[in-house]
């Protein structure tokens, strides 16, 4: 891509701070509630255009150094200044191959934008904004290219797992010229991005519309194939592979170990999110069976418990209660997705612990006990942790529990791999720099590695490890 001159308008200081950040037009919060149709519809090009004006366009930008993947920054901005869109989007694939789904979900605001210039004195240039622009325009306008692929290196590396980490070492891989196959044990690529994150948030067909790119580089991707099932990692290695990068996250539910947890009508956020957006439970062409009840408590802060609880209201619930044993400045979702909750009627329940989940003789739920809680000392987390209040026990009244306290890794490939070390929690010892596990030609990064993290920070880690395997399926000595 070659330079062209820059707007004067992002240069200047005083004109950058004239404009004000452009809001991106959503969906009313009384209609969309009724459907899941996505909720931020998008900027136009003149808004665009108009918010990438504010970017400095600094020598040595700093949001770049706050993103996982390294994006260039004030080069894909500065495309869009000059009304080059669809170089805009080209530019972004250099790093990111999923530019579209990092437009949605990717916590910008703690990331890229937290350390943007404008953040001194103002407001950020709504980075994740303008990158979502960008790929989507490319989309809409068929203007798709791919790049150059270099000759095949004849080496094959085989991905475990199809969410964000996997995908992201996948198309980096096949860009360097290696055969990359993609082992999914579900029956539709993606991962958390298809099972986890709800329509509303992130389209299935953005998703879909990623992965056909990563196909058309020249990705092979197998579903139904469950690693440690279908064949070991020994048998990938003794097979024609030349490396694996282990990329199947965290999608174990956690639950509390309180009593009740057992009775019919607790779910974890897992399953209850996994039923409605990758079984479509939503579509009534669909007969994949889940709870519609009046009342339902969702336990937990993060992003994933408001995905639920969103879910919970489309689904038809009355009332839909966010328990959090912290305050809301503490809470670890997004800033955007706490506040699409509050427009859309969620009901939080800040300082609050279950401590039972009480049930009726049929053995279903009919509440959900209780306790205040006050914040003290900070913890390991930094977080004020959380002392209940003596005496301050009461009785929620719902008919279904969602649990959405955290997830760990799934055993499967750990227990089916002799030689690789893993944590007491189960996550998989890895180099983090390189992704380099402790057994020869395997490598890990994403969820399975950190524990449950932000679809970026996997996207992060599957690119530094495509680098160090293909430094080290190019260093292998292969025995004839």
């Amino acid at each position: 891509m070659t330079d062209s001159p820059t707007c004067p308008e992002a240069h200047d200081l005083k004109a950058a701070k004239k404009i004000p950040r452009q809001k991106m037009p959503e969906r009313e919060p009384r209609q969309r509630m009724k459907h899941f149709d996505e909720v931020p519809m998008g900027y136009t090009p003149e808004l665009a255009q108009k918010e990438a004006k504010r970017c400095l366009q600094c020598k040595k930008p700093l949001c770049r150094i706050g993103c996982p993947v390294e994006i260039d920054i004030p080069a894909f901005i500065k495309c869009i200044v000059e009304g080059d869109f669809v170089g805009s989007a080209r530019n972004l694939k250099e790093y990111n191959a999923l530019p579209a789904v990092c437009g949605r979900v990717c916590p910008q605001e703690d990331q890229c934008e937290k350390v943007c210039i404008l953040t001194k004195k103002g407001i950020s240039v709504a980075i994740g904004n303008l990158e979502r622009f960008a790929a989507d325009y490319e989309r809409n306008k068929g203007t798709i290219t791919l790049p150059k692929i270099p000759a095949p290196t004849g080496y094959r590396v085989a991905v475990v797992g199809s969410g964000p980490a996997g995908l992201t070492a996948a198309g980096e891989l096949v860009k360097m010229g290696h055969e990359v196959v993609v082992f999914e044990a579900l029956h539709k690529p993606g991962g958390v991005l298809v099972y986890g994150i709800p329509e509303f948030r992130l389209p299935k067909a953005i998703v879909e519309a990623e992965i056909d790119y990563l196909k058309k580089l020249g990705v092979k991707i197998e579903v139904d194939a469950a690693i440690g099932k279908v064949a070991t990692i020994d048998e990938l290695l003794s097979n024609g592979f030349d490396a694996v990068f282990v990329a199947t996250g965290a999608g174990l539910p956690l639950f509390m170990g309180i009593p009740g947890e057992n009775l019919c009508g607790v779910y974890s956020a897992n399953e209850y999110l996994t039923r409605v957006n990758l079984m479509k439970a939503y579509n009534s062409h669909y007969v994949t069976p889940v709870l519609r009840k009046r009342r339902i408590a969702v336990v937990g802060g993060g992003n994933v418990a408001m995905d639920a609880a969103r879910t919970a209201l489309r689904m038809g619930t009355e009332e839909v209660y966010i328990v959090y044993r912290r305050s809301r400045s503490e809470m670890p979702a997004r800033i955007d997705e706490i506040h699409h909750g509050e427009e859309e009627g969620l009901k939080f329940m800040l300082l609050t612990n279950p401590i039972r989940v009480l049930g009726d003789e049929k053995g279903w739920v009919k509440g959900l006990e209780c306790i205040k809680m006050e914040l003290g000392e900070p913890d390991s987390s930094g977080r004020r942790r959380p002392v209940p209040v003596q005496g301050s026990e009461f009785i929620l009244d719902v008919d279904c529990v969602i649990m959405a306290i955290g997830t760990s890794p799934h055993p499967l490939v750990p227990m089916t791999t002799p030689g690789l070390k893993v944590t007491p929690k189960g996550n998989i010892m890895a180099n983090e720099e390189t992704g380099q596990s402790s057994k020869e030609g395997v490598f890990a990064g994403g969820d399975i590695v950190t524990g449950a993290a932000t679809v970026i920070l996997a996207m992060g880690a599957g690119k530094k490890a495509a680098q160090a395997i293909d430094q080290y399926v190019r260093n292998k000595v292969r025995v004839s």
